[in-house]
Formats: structure tokens, sequence, C-alpha cells
């Protein structure tokens, strides 16, 4: 079978690397055309976003999105990759800190903030992946980046012999590292930290309860479609037939105008802010569409 171009909000098992599901969809699609919106850790569980045929062209404006995730935190132990896959490299009992103490550095850590990744991640240095580095031998010293943490909400901390395992919420724009969230919590309380669990809920605008298993897509094997995929993720914007003509070769439009009542963009409101999507009266997803010196210019053209 050839499957339609579209989006598959997948629910990842712990155990497979981002890539395995991708190469798992292109052997359900029977394409090679398939690319996912940011990597989960093999540990983690949860939201993987893959794009099936055009939809791939989608995918780097949806990794921008912010994204939420629970997880649960060992405070007295850490790790070289800062989750439960690394090796122990110390620890200290964590019996006496309280829970006032845990949420205070939660709370710490939540905003506007500057975090070094961690060492074992695919961030790049000197045009190296810095876990390749790290697996060699040369630990690579990495500069911290500015990150939004908009939610750290610790909660249910409860003793496992000297550590202490914590329940978090974490509501973060894209690029935070929660393992990095996880060793700073530890830190910060003089202990040591690193994530045993790891649960992607959310992606921009595609959560958890729409998510299906890898068993589920090899039931039954089926695609958001494009139009559908995009209304879940960007303002909109309608476009007349004259408009859609303009901006399906490539064209630009005159910027819309804005109203302050509404998030989305119907007719000749459109919100300023990120990629737009760009509708024919059909209904037909034509582009997405970014505002640039007054013009409404495509990013990406699918019709």
């Amino acid at each position: 079978m050839n499957a339609p171009d579209g989006l598959v909000v997948v629910d990842k098992p712990g155990g497979m690397t981002s890539h395995d599901v991708v190469a798992r969809i292109r052997r359900l699609a029977g394409t090679r055309r398939v690319g996912h919106a940011g990597t989960l850790d093999p540990m983690a569980t949860g939201v993987l976003v893959i794009g099936v045929g055009k939809a791939t062209r989608m995918l780097g404006y949806l990794t921008l999105a912010d994204k939420e995730y629970t997880a649960t935190i060992r405070l007295g132990q850490s790790t070289s990759t800062d989750d439960a896959e690394g090796e122990v490299i110390s620890a200290v009992a964590a019996g006496e800190v309280c829970e006032a103490d845990i949420a205070a550095a939660a709370a710490a850590l939540t905003g506007d903030i500057l975090q070094v990744p961690p060492a074992v991640s695919a961030v790049k240095v000197g045009g190296r992946r810095a876990y390749r580095l790290a697996r060699s031998g040369t630990a690579p010293r990495l500069a911290p980046r500015p990150v939004t943490v908009r939610e750290f909400v610790t909660s249910a901390p409860r003793r496992a012999g000297d550590m202490l395992d914590v329940d978090v919420t974490v509501r973060c724009s894209s690029g935070t590292y929660v393992r990095a969230l996880a060793r700073d919590l530890g830190a910060a309380l003089g202990t040591g930290g690193h994530l045993t669990r790891l649960r992607r809920t959310r992606v921009g605008g595609y959560r958890i309860s729409s998510a299906r298993t890898l068993e589920q897509l090899a039931g039954e094997f089926d695609v958001l479609p494009l139009a559908q995929a995009a209304a879940a993720a960007f303002p909109r914007r309608d476009l007349t037939p004259d408009e859609a003509r303009r901006l399906a070769n490539g064209g630009r439009l005159a910027t819309a105008r804005t109203s302050p009542h509404d998030d989305q963009c119907h007719g000749s409101q459109l919100t300023a802010a990120g990629p737009v999507a760009a509708y024919a009266p059909d209904g037909t997803l034509v582009a997405l569409v970014a505002e640039e010196s007054g013009q409404a210019r495509p990013l990406v053209v699918f019709a």
C-alpha cells in the first residue's frame, strides 16, 4: 500500500529509538518519505509525531512547538546520562530532603532559564554529536542554552532506600531537556538526580489521547490528512480563489488584518505569531505562510 500524505501521532514504546519508529512507519506506509518532529530517547514513551509524504515538509515547524511531559526523578543518585540508562557516578542520601525544598528548587528552574544540555545528547560540538564524543571518552563541554520551562510541578515524593522518587509534570519550550531538569534539581538539593521515567504527553496540538500504538497501526494504518494535521497545530487563514492560486504558485499575499479577539484566522483575520496554515475555499491546505515586510510569504507549499 501507499499511504496518503499526512501525520501519524504515535505512542512510542520504551526501548525503541525514534529512528526505529520511523523505520516501522516506512514499512506500514509503503514509502521512505517519513520523518519525525522531535526525538524521544529510547527510555522515553509517548507522543512522537510522524510525517508521511508531503507532511514531512511540515515537521521542521512542528519541532518548534511547546511540549508536555510526565516523569519520575530519583534524588540521591547522579548518572552519566542523567537518566536510568547511564552509570551511577555519585550518590548522596536524600532521605532528609523535604517536599517544600523540592518544590522550591523546581520553582527556581521555572521560567526563562539557561540550561546546559546533557553530555550524552544530540547537540553538536565542532560538527560532532555530543553523545559520540562522550562515548569515545572525550567529555564535551556544552554551552548553556536559553529555554523556557513554563511549568515544573513536583508531587508524590516517596522513599526508595536512601533515595527519593518524585513525580513531576513539565511544560516547556522546544529544546528543553527534562533529563537536565532532573540533574539540575538534584544539584540544587545537594543530592544529585536523574530520570527513571519519561512520558511525553503533548507536542503542540497533538496529545497522547489521540496517539496510537504501533500494534494498533499495524492492524489499521491511516494518517491524519494534511488539512486536519495543520489545523491542530497552526492558526488558520482562509483564502479567496485568487489568493489560493497565487499562493500555490509561490506568490506572496498582502498581510491580513489581525483580530485581537480571535486566536484563529478566518478570512481577513490573521494572527501574527508563527506559521499560519492557509486554506483554499474547498478546504485544501495550500501552504504554511509567514508574515514578512507587510506580506504573507509561503514557507511550504502543499497544493
